[in-house]
């Protein structure tokens, strides 16, 4: 995976809740911050895919 700028990154909301998003390599994800959604968005090509049709939702547990 390419590596997003951190000028991107600070730009980067949730589309589902506007809370910012941060950068998980290993899974090669955007992560929402926001406590009630934490919805993980996939980087594909270097690409966020910033769709919450595309998102995963987070695991309870």
């Amino acid at each position: 995976m390419s590596e997003l700028p951190a000028e991107v990154l600070e730009l980067l909301v949730c589309p589902s809740c506007h809370t910012k998003l941060a950068l998980d390599y290993e899974a090669s994800e955007l992560v929402c911050t926001g406590a009630g959604c934490g919805l993980a968005y996939p980087i594909r090509g270097g690409i966020p895919i910033l769709l919450v049709d595309e998102a995963r939702r987070p695991t309870v547990g």
